[in-house]
């Protein structure tokens, strides 16, 4: 395709051309079309202008897109959620609350059993509340029948409340609290707020957010990131999320803004979900927020969802080794928590639902759902969620990449569950491990740029020390290293097992001095 010099200058490598050129083909518009008797230049003007959200297209797609070095390309297989609403469950009979969600100390029973207690009531929390943790709240209206151990997400038995949710109002008699303006109280009561709400990350990692929005001393933040990449294959709900919640998810960053003093915020998203757009600005500009909150365009690529990954692309700084987003002057939360933010101040509703994507082949109806926290994927009416488990053969509560694989659907939806995948056969594999081949392919894999052949050598051969000097705890398990092997080593699993083991022995060091 022969181009006018000017469109060359903007259209400048051939990447961007195909990507161009996939997008007029969604759209219905053949290259014959611009090509012929008419100018160049302006017939793809003409026919750039035919696509929806013409300018906002232009300028993220062409022109503004950021990433981050290595990484893969994987098969999305988001198409049967893309789109598609969250629908909200119908009330459970029975939820089965852990009482602790969070990363931090341990929460301890606020309740006993026969019990009464309202959606909203808070039912654990931590015995010193200057503890760094996160309470934990009722998410249905009804009886607590008992408190025992119950299998979680992690694989591991965790203590539970069983509430009997009320046939009638088990989802409508509240406790919330009141409603707080955050840009009229002061810091400290906003903050407190927000771990009043028992709001914590909704990525995955169920990091306490109030304590990210209380820095300590000579950490000078100067950006705040909403991370609504999504990379993991198949779960779509933070998309979802965007477009149904644009309002609270910019009204969520502002309250961010405000609490921390920063004037500057980014909205992160791939270029995968770049249809998003235009709602999001008109939300920006009807808070008055343009220049303030902006929206950065990543390639979709996998990990680009990682927030240090995520940093890299748009601020273009770096975490350092060990450190946190504070490290390099920024906040991250994923735009699910900041929503959850926004509610808990204008409706005073702590963290008591979660929503979540529901996929795989074994789903008969594949959906985005809004769930109470404590709930069972078992105790939904076939009409509503319908699971073949005659095909089921692999359970995964995450992402296929990061998530975890359990065996039974016998485990409550907790505050970081982001998705629940339902696996046929046909779309797990199992392979045996082969013999390292020292091919690098894991190295060329890996966003964070370690040495995954070097890790592994020096776990199979115990060295703790050597793990460590090549990257061991910085490696953030993405799995891209265990894809991308041709000998199909377990590279992810031996990399958990050698940090708790490292871990472990740090803990004990101090204690045999």
């Amino acid at each position: 395709m022969k181009l006018h010099k000017g469109c060359r200058d903007i259209f400048k490598n051939l990447a961007l051309l195909r990507r161009l050129s996939r997008m007029m083909s969604q759209q219905g518009i053949s290259r014959g079309s611009y090509t012929g008797r008419e100018r160049p230049k302006f017939a793809v003007l003409k026919q750039l202008r035919s696509l929806d959200g013409f300018h906002f297209y232009f300028y993220y797609i062409c022109m503004n897109i950021k990433t981050f070095k290595r990484g893969l390309r994987l098969p999305m297989r988001k198409t049967a959620t893309e789109g598609k609403p969250v629908e909200t469950i119908p009330a459970p009979k029975q939820v089965v609350i852990p009482i602790n969600q969070q990363f931090g100390a341990p929460n301890r029973v606020l309740v006993a059993v026969g019990d009464r207690v309202k959606r909203g009531q808070k039912i654990a929390d931590v015995e010193n509340p200057g503890s760094l943790g996160a309470p934990v709240h009722a998410s249905v209206t009804g009886i607590v029948r008992k408190t025992e151990p119950h299998l979680q997400s992690n694989n591991a038995d965790g203590l539970c409340v069983y509430i009997e949710a009320d046939a009638e109002r088990a989802l409508t008699d509240t406790e919330f609290m009141p409603p707080l303006d955050a840009f009229a109280c002061s810091k400290d009561e906003a903050v407190a707020r927000v771990r009043d709400a028992g709001i914590v990350g909704m990525g995955g990692a169920g990091f306490p957010t109030h304590v990210k929005l209380s820095p300590p001393p000579g950490k000078a933040i100067d950006t705040i990131i909403a991370n609504g990449a999504e990379c993991e294959p198949y779960l779509t709900i933070d998309e979802a999320l965007m477009i149904e919640k644009p309002k609270q998810l910019v009204q969520g960053v502002a309250i961010v803004m405000r609490v921390t003093g920063v004037q500057n915020a980014i909205i992160g998203m791939e270029d995968n979900k770049a249809s998003l757009i235009p709602a999001l600005e008109q939300e920006i500009r009807s808070a008055g927020l343009e220049g303030k909150i902006s929206i950065g365009l990543c390639r979709t690529q996998y990990p680009q969802g990682g927030e240090k990954l995520l940093i890299s692309a748009l601020t273009g700084r770096e975490v350092p080794s060990g450190g946190l987003p504070m490290d390099a002057g920024c906040i991250v939360n994923n735009v699910g928590t900041f929503i959850a933010i926004a509610e808990a101040f204008e409706l005073g509703k702590p963290l008591v639902d979660r929503d979540l994507t529901v996929s795989g082949l074994a789903c008969k109806t594949p959906k985005n759902i809004r769930a109470p926290i404590g709930a069972m994927l078992t105790g939904l009416p076939q009409c509503f969620m319908d699971i073949d488990y005659e095909k089921l053969h692999k359970i995964l509560f995450g992402g296929p990449m990061m998530g975890v694989s359990v065996p039974t659907l016998e485990i409550p939806i907790q505050k970081n569950t982001s998705g629940v995948i339902l696996m046929t056969r046909e779309e797990t594999a199992s392979y045996a491990e082969g013999a390292c081949i020292r091919c690098g392919r894991c190295m060329r894999a890996c966003a964070c740029r370690l040495s995954p052949v070097l890790m592994n050598i020096a776990l199979n051969a115990g060295d703790l020390d050597e793990a460590a000097r090549a990257g061991l705890m910085d490696c953030i398990e993405c799995g891209g290293c265990t894809y991308n092997c041709p000998a199909r080593i377990k590279l992810v699993q031996r990399f958990r097992v050698g940090k708790l083991l490292l871990r472990a022995r740090r803990q004990a060091a101090p204690a045999s001095r």
